[in-house]
């Protein structure tokens, strides 16, 4: 079955607690974590992070659009993310194989992502020590944009390859996920589904990740 992680970043702040239990039929709450350097926009850190694990069950999946994620990714931990996942763009392949060590030497999982016009090559290095890899399929830094089809070649890709090593790797999609673009990622091989939008604008969450899911 497909995961489906709805993003916070498109819920309502000052009702945050109740828009949790809102999506409680989920597998996993995602955090949009911005430093207005790696992207073009500031979002929330550590606090939100801290606060949430303490009213959902959902494992936290921390995507971190920041640069050098090696000084901040055992802050996120203790705080109570339970993936931790940064970009490979974020620093060079020193900073990234420790900051991965830096996660798994804490017990959680740990995930790398590219964005969209970044070749999924840049990936193989490391896939074999990775919990989850991430393909954005929109440009990282703001919610609510068009999925960019040009990126499902790279989902594919990434499932051969997760498949040919026999690993358990997440493959996890972010960007423009709505009922029409889910299914062509869950064709392309995909397990992880990231929605903001879709799923916070519904009136029938539950519903709604059902639909993602692929089960309605």
């Amino acid at each position: 079955m497909v995961k489906i992680a709805p993003s916070i970043l498109a819920a309502d702040f000052l009702n945050l607690g109740s828009e949790i239990e809102s999506i409680s039929t989920a597998d996993y709450l995602h955090f949009d974590v911005m430093d207005g350097v790696f992207v073009p926009n500031i979002s929330f850190g550590l606090p939100v992070i801290k606060a949430v694990k303490r009213v959902s069950k959902l494992p936290l999946d921390a995507h971190l659009m920041i640069t050098r994620p090696i000084k901040y990714v055992r802050a996120f931990v203790e705080q109570g993310a339970d993936i931790v996942v940064f970009h490979v763009e974020a620093d060079e392949p020193e900073g990234i194989r420790g900051a991965i060590d830096a996660v798994k030497s804490q017990g959680k999982s740990v995930g790398l992502s590219v964005k969209p016009g970044t070749p999924v090559g840049e990936l193989m290095p490391y896939l074999d020590t990775l919990d989850m890899v991430l393909v954005m399929t929109v440009e990282p830094g703001f919610g609510g944009q068009s999925f960019i089809e040009g990126t499902l070649p790279k989902i594919a890709a990434l499932r051969r390859e997760i498949d040919s090593r026999g690993l358990t790797t997440e493959l996890e999609v972010d960007g423009g996920i709505n009922p029409e673009t889910a299914k062509l990622c869950r064709d392309a091989g995909a397990t992880v589904l990231v929605a903001g939008s879709d799923v916070f604008r519904s009136r029938d969450r539950a519903g709604q990740i059902e639909i993602l899911r692929g089960n309605i």
